[in-house]
């Protein structure tokens, strides 16, 4: 990468924010949960943390917004760095190519989720980050780890939209039983459920959840919060698992390890070169970011970054 490369890409930024409001294709933001279904899907922003420090970013950047799902890459983490890889035994590490929400393994398969991605497996995550102590507690460590890895304080949970799910997350809530009919939740469901719907309730900006992805990127300067070895392991399950049964598309098309959520967020590593916030709140028929999806595309076409080389 030539050293004026980041200033080319600051030109392409604002370029690529110019043409997905031009060309208008949305999506439909996620109408089961009343927060996120009111807001407005005619929004883009798009931040790019880089190695030499800097965040260059277009759009809507500095707009907060659910990070939904996009959670469930740092409640791993921190449950890894609490549990190691006992975790493993509770759930699994291969793609669903079902929905996120689905019930249909989780039964075929006796109460062990296929990934810590889909909503089965990141309550089981949820459940062993919060073992042994009260929800609060689990979830202060778990800000205050995405803080450290954004280095910024100002990241909060968003009460409303967390009563927002509390009060609809009838299929969450079946998952959480299900689990725990099969002795793979230790704590009670709705304990469980309550810290999870809270942890996909934070909210940041897209400058913000780029800064947060740099210990995965294993950026110079980067607060080193993981090993080396687990980062590349995560960043192995965000793109086998990470947008559920679209991550065969997005890998194709991207080539880039990436979680989604159904915020309009989507998390994704270049690894030794830079982590990449993407937000647009309408979603495609996977449950991903439409226009954040093909964003990502562009700008892999722009960068050449892939992990299956040039």
């Amino acid at each position: 990468m030539s050293p004026t490369f980041p200033e080319g890409l600051q030109d392409f930024l604002h370029a690529l924010d110019r043409d997905i409001h031009a060309d208008a294709d949305w999506g439909t933001p996620a109408s089961y949960i009343p927060e996120l279904a009111a807001v407005d899907p005619a929004q883009f922003a798009i931040s790019v943390a880089m190695a030499d420090g800097r965040t260059i970013s277009a759009g809507a950047h500095d707009k907060r917004f659910s990070i939904q799902s996009v959670s469930k890459v740092f409640t791993l983490a921190a449950a890894l760095g609490r549990i190691g890889d006992a975790l493993w035994a509770r759930v699994g590490r291969e793609p669903s190519g079902t929905a996120f929400n689905s019930i249909a393994l989780l039964e075929q398969e006796r109460g062990r989720p296929r990934n810590p991605f889909i909503n089965a497996g990141a309550l089981v995550t949820t459940d062993a980050l919060l073992d042994g102590r009260q929800p609060r507690e689990a979830l202060a460590e778990l800000i205050q780890f995405i803080r450290a890895a954004a280095e910024d304080e100002d990241i909060h949970i968003d009460k409303h939209v967390a009563a927002s799910e509390e009060a609809t997350g009838h299929r969450n809530a079946a998952l959480a039983h299900y689990l725990y009919s099969f002795d793979n939740l230790r704590n009670e469901p709705d304990m469980t459920l309550g810290t999870y719907m809270h942890q996909c309730a934070i909210s940041m900006t897209t400058d913000q959840l780029a800064r947060s992805g740099r210990m995965l990127a294993g950026l110079e300067g980067a607060p080193r919060l993981i090993s080396e070895r687990r980062a590349r392991r995560i960043n192995a399950l965000m793109m086998t698992c990470g947008h559920y049964d679209g991550s065969g598309d997005f890998a194709y098309r991207v080539g880039l390890p990436g979680k989604s959520g159904v915020g309009g967020g989507i998390l994704m590593i270049a690894p030794g070169k830079a982590s990449i916030a993407v937000w647009s709140p309408g979603l495609n028929h996977y449950g991903n970011s439409k226009a954040g999806t093909e964003a990502a595309h562009r700008l892999a076409n722009f960068t050449g970054w892939s992990v299956f080389g040039g």
